[in-house]
């Protein structure tokens, strides 16, 4: 052993017990600050669901929502928090973002959303996601307190996930590893670039029902591959198919146990993907759909979820009218689809509130807006048993808000995630104090 080992293993063995304490100390502090009850009260609640209570108070105990109600008293040795002018939301959730996977769009050290090659059910987002990347705690301070965090590139890119935007590790962080399985159809135009560093790296023009079709065919192999793995498993004279690393990502995605996220722009596409997944049997959620307000009435009556892109593009078709992305949202509602916002991003996953609120603007019911940043994401990637609004017995996942949570003026004050008041300080607020002295 050479002597730079040997004092690597010394210093590993000194100071190991204290990186240890020092964990514990953190996770008992966490523990401690989620055990305590708190009480906010005076609070204008706007639960989502329900009628808004125009002062009232919201009781959290050990990370969720105990009562919350205009005639709930705060409990005994609570931490009382006075919410007087204020608005108390449930914390936003993003449809689909790059956070932790994206931190400087230009440097490509800093970039981890996509992988090689054109088929990879196989990489899974939470395992790259960066806890510490410095678009989280700006995102976290307007508001946005989950988001899905998506890869991208190629047909089949990925296994997304669902993360709070909380925690020490990924995994910590992680609501549900595995969110949805992303496929990606081509855009209407050869660069989707959006604003902000959205998403990178735009896939060359293809046709979509082509496209379709590979697809079909990978399946019906990952099915064949899948059948005859149950029967060896059931009969011991018959023999495993050689493992296959494609068919067996590919497993959780045809058993229905996740769902398609399909990246589908143009009306073409999207009614050439509304009968690919009739005709699969497949759990779906369209991203985009920039032409949906095309093909709306057809997308309600499949059932199919959409999360929107970044409302920052730019029209797709020139000839759809400069408001289309805007007025989309609005058409999509009324004609009963359920639609979700994103960001499209990590740098700009702030902005979430601000594309609910321009498509508020061009139509679509304010109600409408706030649910489809908080509620509708939620019950789209099946977590609204936990999150997504103000409830007994949900997460305490909780903005407060000097005014409409969907005005750019409005000023967030405290953010809650299961119970755990934030810290607000983020890259944005350090250079604000550098550059005031």
């Amino acid at each position: 052993m050479t002597r730079r080992a040997i004092v690597a293993a010394i210093v590993i063995v000194i100071v190991a017990p204290f990186l240890t304490a020092q964990a514990q100390a953190t996770g008992q502090a966490q523990a401690g600050a989620q055990d305590k009850v708190i009480a906010i009260v005076n609070a204008r609640i706007v639960p989502v669901v329900g009628a808004e209570i125009a002062k009232g108070t919201i009781v959290i105990r050990k990370g969720k929502i105990e009562a919350i109600g205009a005639d709930v008293a705060a409990p005994a040795g609570a931490e009382i928090v006075d919410a007087a002018g204020l608005r108390a939301y449930p914390g936003m959730i993003d449809g689909y973002s790059s956070l932790g996977l994206v931190e400087i769009s230009g440097v490509a050290a800093t970039v981890d959303n996509r992988e090689t090659g054109r088929i990879n059910p196989q990489a899974r987002a939470v395992e790259a996601v960066r806890y510490d990347s410095m678009h989280i705690p700006i995102a976290r301070s307007n508001g946005i307190t989950a988001a899905v965090v998506a890869p991208s590139g190629g047909v089949v890119a990925g296994v997304s996930c669902l993360l709070r935007l909380d925690g020490r590790t990924n995994r910590e962080m992680a609501v549900d590893e595995s969110a949805a399985m992303q496929i990606e159809l081509p855009g209407l135009r050869g660069g989707r670039g959006g604003f902000g560093g959205g998403r990178m790296g735009a896939q060359p023009r293809a046709d979509g029902p082509t496209l379709l079709a590979e697809l079909k065919e990978l399946f019906r192999g990952a099915r064949a591959y899948q059948k005859m793995r149950d029967a060896a498993a059931k009969n011991a004279q018959l023999r495993l198919p050689e493992f296959n690393e494609t068919y067996e990502a590919l497993t959780p995605l045809l058993r229905g146990e996740i769902p398609a996220m399909i990246s589908v722009h143009g009306e073409r596409d999207i009614r050439a993907a509304i009968q690919f997944v009739k005709d699969e049997g497949l759990k779906a959620v369209f991203y985009g759909v920039e032409q949906g307000f095309k093909c709306a009435g057809d997308l309600a009556k499949a059932g199919i979820p959409v999360v929107l892109g970044s409302m920052y593009d730019m029209p797709p078709v020139w000839e759809d009218g400069y408001d289309a992305v805007f007025r989309n949202p609005g058409i999509m509602a009324k004609a009963g689809v359920k639609i979700a916002f994103s960001s499209s991003s990590a740098s700009v996953a702030k902005d979430l509130p601000y594309h609910a609120a321009k498509a508020a603007a061009f139509g679509l019911d304010k109600a409408e807006a706030l649910k489809a940043v908080t509620i509708n994401t939620a019950e789209i990637f099946g977590v609204a048993d936990r999150m997504g609004s103000l409830e007994r017995g949900k997460a305490a996942d909780i903005v407060l808000a000097d005014g409409d949570i969907l005005e750019m003026r409005t000023n967030i004050k405290k953010v809650y995630i299961d119970g755990r008041e934030m810290d607000l300080s983020n890259r944005y607020t350090e250079l604000l104090d550098k550059f005031k002295r």
